[in-house]
C-alpha cells in the first residue's frame, strides 16, 4: 500500500495556506474539509491525526489539479527548526583539518523564511555567489518531550520529509563559531514536497538519499550510515531544549556539496536541484537571482 502524503500549499492566487492529501492525479483539500477543528497540519501533528485523516480520506475525490496549487513548506509555521551538520561519515574528512570526527553533533538553527516549497525558486542572494545545495531528510517531531529515552525516541516522530539545506558559503564565515548567517538567507533552501507519516521502524533505517544539480547526481547515501541516529539526536537534544508537535530536526547532508567539489562548483541562476529518497519523493527547485542589489 502506498505511503500516504500530506502537503501544505495555496490555490490559483489565493495566499491562503491548506493542507490536504496529495493523489496521483491531484490534491485533496482537508483544509476544506476538517479545518474548523484542525486550521494547519501542525494542528494535526499536534492531535496525533495524520492516521485518522489518512484513513478517512483517502478514497475522497481530489479537489485541485496539480497545476492550481503552489507547494508550501510541509509545515509552514513549525516551532523549532534544529539542524544537525558532520552526519555521515565522510564529511568530517571534507573539512581536512587533521581533527578526528566528534563525539556530539554541530548544532544550529533555520527560520521558516529561509526555506520555500517544492517547485519554488530558491533564491541566490545578490550578496555572494556561493549558494550551495544540501540534501537531507528531515523529521517532524508528533510528540513532545524533554529528555526522551534512547528506546522511545522514535515514536516521538510524527513525519518525514525531504530537505535541500541550502547555503551561501562565504557567509558561514562571518564569524568564528557561527554559521546562523549563510543559513539563513530568504528562501535559499527549500522543504517538501510533502510529509509521509511514520508508522514503522523500518521507514527510516537504511534510506537511499541523492542529490542531483541538472540530472548529475552529487550526493548519494544511505541513512544507515548516518553517524548520529534518527533516535539519538532526538534523545540528545531534547537533553536540553524541549521538543514540541511541529517541531522539525534536519538530520545532516552527505559528502558531495558544491563546496567540496575541485574547484567548488556554486548553484547559479536556471539550475535545477533535485533531492529524492526512497519513499519520500523528489525535492524540486530551480535556482533564480534573487532581485536587489549589494
Amino acid at each position: 500500500m502506498k505511503e500516504s502524503r500530506f502537503a501544505a500549499f495555496s490555490v490559483g492566487n489565493d495566499p491562503t495556506i491548506e493542507y490536504g492529501l496529495v493523489a496521483d492525479d491531484g490534491v485533496i483539500n482537508l483544509a476544506r474539509r476538517v479545518g474548523e477543528r484542525w486550521p494547519d497540519l501542525k494542528a494535526v501533528i499536534s492531535a496525533g491525526a495524520l492516521d485518522e485523516l489518512a484513513q478517512e480520506y483517502r478514497n475522497a475525490p481530489v479537489d485541485h489539479d496539480m497545476n492550481e496549487i503552489t507547494w508550501q513548506i510541509p509545515v509552514p509555521n513549525p516551532g523549532k527548526i534544529i539542524c544537525v551538520g558532520v552526519n555521515y561519515p565522510d564529511r568530517n574528512a571534507e573539512y581536512k583539518d587533521g581533527q578526528p570526527a566528534a563525539q556530539y553533533p554541530s548544532l544550529f538553527i533555520r527560520v521558516p523564511g529561509s526555506l520555500t516549497g517544492h517547485l519554488q525558486p530558491l533564491l541566490r542572494p545578490p550578496e555572494s555567489e556561493q549558494l550551495d545545495y544540501e540534501g537531507e531528510i528531515a523529521i517532524v517531531i508528533g510528540k513532545g518531550g524533554r529528555r526522551i529515552a534512547h528506546d522511545q525516541a522514535l515514536t516521538h516522530i510524527a513525519a518525514i520529509t525531504l530537505c535541500n539545506e541550502g547555503t551561501v558559503r562565504d557567509w558561514v564565515r562571518h564569524s568564528k563559531f557561527n554559521v546562523t548567517q549563510g543559513k539563513n538567507f530568504e528562501r535559499s533552501g527549500s522543504m517538501g514536497p510533502w510529509l509521509v507519516p511514520l508508522s514503522r521502524r523500518e521507514q527510516l533505517e537504511d534510506i537511499r538519499l541523492t542529490t542531483r544539480v541538472n540530472g548529475e547526481i552529487r550526493q548519494d547515501d544511505r541513512t544507515s550510515r548516518m553517524s548520529f541516529s534518527f533516535a539519538w539526536i532526538i534523545h540528545y537534544l531534547s537533553t536540553f531544549t524541549t521538543l514540541s508537535p511541529g517541531d522539525i530536526i534536519i538530520t545532516g547532508t552527505p559528502t558531495g556539496s558544491g563546496a567540496r567539489l575541485t574547484p567548488p562548483v556554486w548553484l547559479k541562476a536556471g539550475d535545477v536541484v533535485e533531492v529524492e529518497a526512497e519513499g519520500l519523493g523528489v525535492l524540486r527547485n530551480t535556482v533564480q537571482d534573487e532581485e536587489g542589489t549589494c
